[in-house]
């Protein structure tokens, strides 16, 4: 063993040391929050490069964005091991599929598109169907999700799913039919069709098996609970019949079931794979002993949960759980707490607020603008900036104008429904249903106005609102969704609107459902490292109290200092 080996090895804990360690044959490494799993995972690389056991240009490490796979290539670059292949799953076979498409298929490879909803509209043209954009995006999410599932059109029609309120189940089904004939005609492939392709490539063509199998030998999966069937087959398919094959994940951290990802692959690896090395990563290194006391709290009894162990020395106070008459109460409560807390010399970059949809960002912007608290929101657009906000305000613009002496909720529920707004919202999730949030945030401020009020005064106050919402400063509190701050961290967290219909949110009807909302909520107590809030509101407005229940796993939480 070389010195360099022997340093690689000293910098990391016993359980990180053992995964290390282990670098022939299958193994699974199940790593909680904040165990250090990247750390265990690079090194373990970089120790099979060192011992000469990994020739660098026959390892893959594979994962899922392109952020991942960069701060991947940039540790193993810094632990001498910068010959390693570490990229997405889509990059690794998109670069197959340009190699090797000129000699089995011949020319060159297809187009690739860089988004499903034009190429849907002109399909649904050709069936004289009119879709608007929230649409339009929900069925490019039910096309990716029947691809990675690896199901047929045919088998799409018959397996249950939820269409868009605009479509029927037969209309949808002709509709995905035209997509993929549209595409073809313009000899166009789309990103599932790239994992599509190169599985079919591999699987046709025993030569190309052979020279892939032959460029790579040692695959290393990271989050391997967010994989899909056709990720998975496609694995499968790089690997071939050897055993050289790492995967490292959390079955507490699957929440993206709604993508295709799903966490059997990671609880049956074992029983899939003969010899099998099956590690644990328990103990963790972000979050006070408190917090991680909290999120053990909420998965006790989950299969395949782990059970944390704080390793810091740090102590803090036990996360509350607080209930507010309403959102507006509850968001200038977390303004002002964000407020002291910066004061007392937190960094507003190292405090977040995060929630469940994107529309609940709304009362939370305004709170910190009035405490004057710098803000950035994380993975979406800002509330006043998305286009249904803006088409919203522009028509009631134009129905100020009128000199109607209509109360103020009849003239700003008539714009909103003639844009898609309903008194009851869509059942099922997606862009169509994200579309009536933010609409309903509107409906919901007229709703709380004076109800001596004009539309034109109410139609002022929201291009006020507008026009302020100035760019944030570089040191800003980070607003995101819980799905957003997945792979994030910050000193001090606030996880807001935990109330039943929000989380879980009301379409999680099944028990599987249910299960993956409550991995959300843990995957936003994990961000927390020293400070951890979470409150709900009995009401969405002032003055309308009684209305809403608190999330039923505020009770797995809750303890005596909650209220």
């Amino acid at each position: 063993m070389t010195v360099q080996a022997d340093a690689l090895l000293d910098a990391l804990d016993d359980g990180q040391r053992q995964a290390a360690e282990t670098l022939l044959g299958p193994v699974c490494l199940l790593a909680g929050a904040g165990t250090g799993k990247t750390r265990a995972i690079t090194h373990r690389i970089a120790y099979g490069v060192a011992t000469g056991v990994y020739p660098p240009g026959r390892v893959m490490a594979l994962t899922f964005t392109n952020r991942a796979a960069g701060e991947l290539r940039g540790r193993l670059r810094a632990l001498g091991a910068d010959g390693v292949a570490a990229r997405t799953f889509h990059a690794s076979a998109l670069s197959q599929l340009n190699a090797f498409w000129p000699q089995t298929i011949g020319g060159t490879m297809p187009r690739l598109l860089e988004g499903k909803a034009r190429m849907i509209a002109h399909a649904a043209d050709t069936l004289k169907l009119k879709l608007d954009t929230a649409t339009l995006r929900d069925v490019a999410a039910e096309i990716e999700w029947r691809k990675t599932s690896r199901i047929s059109i045919e088998q799409y029609g018959g397996a249950g799913r939820t269409v868009p309120a605009a479509l029927t189940m037969d209309r949808m089904v002709a509709l995905q039919t035209a997509y993929e004939a549209t595409k073809d005609a313009r000899r166009q492939i789309d990103f599932e069709d790239v994992l599509l392709a190169a599985a079919g490539m591999i699987e046709a063509e025993p030569r190309i098996a052979q020279q892939v199998r032959e460029q790579y030998r040692f695959f290393v999966v990271d989050e391997y609970q967010d994989v899909s069937p056709l990720q998975h087959e496609l694995l499968r398919l790089w690997v071939g019949d050897r055993d050289d094959l790492c995967v490292v994940g959390d079955v507490s951290q699957t929440i993206y079931s709604f993508a295709g990802a799903s966490p059997d692959f990671l609880l049956r690896f074992a029983a899939h794979h003969d010899n099998a090395i099956v590690l644990r990563l328990e103990r963790n290194y972000r979050s006070t002993a408190e917090i991680v006391h909290t999120a053990n709290k909420l998965m006790a009894n989950q299969p395949g949960a782990l059970t944390l162990q704080a390793a810091t020395a740090e102590h803090s106070v036990p996360p509350a759980v607080t209930g507010y008459d309403d959102d507006q109460a509850e968001a200038a409560a977390v303004a002002e707490t964000i407020a002291g807390q910066i004061a007392a010399g937190t960094s507003p970059e190292e405090i977040a607020v995060l929630y469940r949809i994107n529309a609940q960002s709304q009362s939370i912007e305004a709170a910190l603008s009035a405490a004057g608290v710098p803000f950035l929101v994380r993975g979406a657009t800002r509330f006043f900036e998305q286009r249904e906000v803006k088409e919203a305000i522009m028509l009631l613009r134009g129905a100020s104008i009128s000199t109607a002496t209509e109360p103020l909720f009849k003239s700003v529920s008539d714009v909103l429904r003639s844009i898609g707004w309903s008194q009851d919202p869509p059942e099922s999730a997606g862009a169509v249903r994200d579309r009536w949030e933010s609409l309903n945030v509107i409906m919901r401020l007229a709703e709380d106005s004076p109800t001596e009020l004009t539309l034109r005064e109410f139609v002022a106050d929201l291009v006020d609102r507008q026009s302020s919402n100035n760019e944030p400063l570089r040191s800003a509190v980070n607003l995101a969704t819980l799905h957003s701050a997945k792979g994030l961290e910050w000193d001090c967290v606030h996880i807001v609107g935990l109330n039943e219909g929000l989380l879980p949110i009301s379409y999680a009807r099944t028990p599987a459902a249910i299960d993956e909302e409550r991995r959300l909520l843990y995957v936003g107590i994990t961000r927390a490292r020293r400070s951890l809030g979470m409150s709900w509101s009995a009401s969405a407005q002032t003055g309308r109290g009684g209305r809403r229940a608190p999330s039923r796993f505020l009770e797995d939480v809750r303890d005596r200092t909650s209220r």
